[in-house]
């Protein structure tokens, strides 16, 4: 981080509130362990933090992602965590949706026919239905369920404070940030906005409820950065990291010791651990977890025969903080005493 940045960093921040900032990474490898409570099992029977499981889009391995009856499954089925990625509405609410537009996963194209927007790629025009086009109440009109099953006609994409709600009390969330520099781009901050909304749920600060709580993380370090530095909330961050170019912008001891200076746990796509298992090591040892993504039935890696071979792998060999799935039942909770 330039020396600016750092400076820059001490004024946002009072000196007690980096120290708690400190401490949480220090203790970032336990945080798997806060949601379970204190009968929770460990898989050491020391009380060795258990790695956590996270429902990716919810259980989107067997109901539409980002509804609430894909969370709801992630929930029933274990997870620790459900994830519910960010959109913003044009009027300014927080959504539960994978991408920035709306087609693929809703029926917008029968129902806002003429709302489309059309953009080139690679010389290739498509039409896209941006969700930043459309209100919330014209949102609410859409199938979001449909497209993956006809019994899941009629569901609807859900705002965040409806998933924290039905979180409450039973799972954690681990929100990610997407394209916020896009919706800045738009006159919308996505930072300030995810903040507000977890404050007025009551959970904005970390540990005040402990049976809900909170990871923020992005694929963008410039948002996780405006999140402790400008905004200087004390909640657990994550860096998500795809691609060679960012694994070793990253991934590298250098860069680990930098992002450890405003995140508590880095998110590598899994092929760059299955690359690079060191990783693991040097993060742990700058007091970041790791929380790799995304484990699928349907595609195990190519050196494993079934996902959860993969994700024992992941766990006992590699020494993962926890992973990220699209078939939260198939988590091994206990050593399973397999391998590769």
């Amino acid at each position: 981080m330039p020396e600016s940045k750092k400076a820059h960093a001490a004024r946002g921040l009072p000196a007690c509130a980096l120290l708690v900032v400190a401490s949480l990474i220090q203790g970032a490898c336990s945080f798997g362990s806060e949601t379970r409570g204190a009968d929770a099992p460990d898989s050491t029977g020391e009380g060795t933090p258990v790695p956590i499981l996270i429902a990716h889009r919810g259980a989107s391995a067997y109901a539409p992602e980002h509804t609430i009856a894909s969370y709801e499954l992630g929930i029933e089925q274990g997870a620790d965590y459900i994830e519910p990625d960010l959109q913003i509405t044009s009027d300014g609410v927080l959504i539960a949706l994978h991408d920035l537009t709306l087609e693929r996963t809703t029926n917008v194209e029968e129902v806002f026919p003429d709302r489309f927007r059309e953009v080139e790629a690679r010389g290739v025009v498509t039409r896209v239905w941006p969700a930043n086009d459309f209100t919330l109440d014209e949102i609410r009109t859409l199938d979001a369920g449909s497209w993956f099953d006809p019994s899941f006609a009629g569901a609807v994409i859900p705002t965040l404070h409806e998933v924290a709600e039905l979180a409450r009390g039973r799972a954690g969330l681990f929100i990610e940030t997407k394209a916020p520099e896009v919706y800045g781009n738009l006159g919308h901050d996505m930072e300030a906005q995810l903040l507000s909304a977890l404050a007025e749920l009551g959970l904005g600060d970390p540990g005040q409820d402990q049976a809900t709580p909170i990871i923020i993380q992005s694929f963008s370090a410039a948002s996780l950065e405006l999140l402790r530095y400008e905004h200087g909330t004390l909640l657990p961050l994550t860096l998500l990291i795809s691609g060679q170019e960012a694994a070793a912008e990253w991934l590298s001891p250098d860069g680990l010791a930098r992002a450890a200076e405003f995140v508590t746990g880095v998110g590598p796509a899994k092929n760059l651990l299955m690359a690079d298992p060191a990783v693991v090591d040097r993060a742990h040892e700058v007091g970041l977890t790791v929380v790799p993504w995304t484990f699928r039935a349907r595609n195990p890696g190519d050196d494993f025969t079934t996902v959860q071979v993969e994700m024992v792998h992941f766990l006992e060999k590699i020494g993962v903080d926890g992973i990220f799935t699209d078939n939260p039942d198939l988590f091994p909770r206990a050593p399973a005493g397999g391998g590769s």
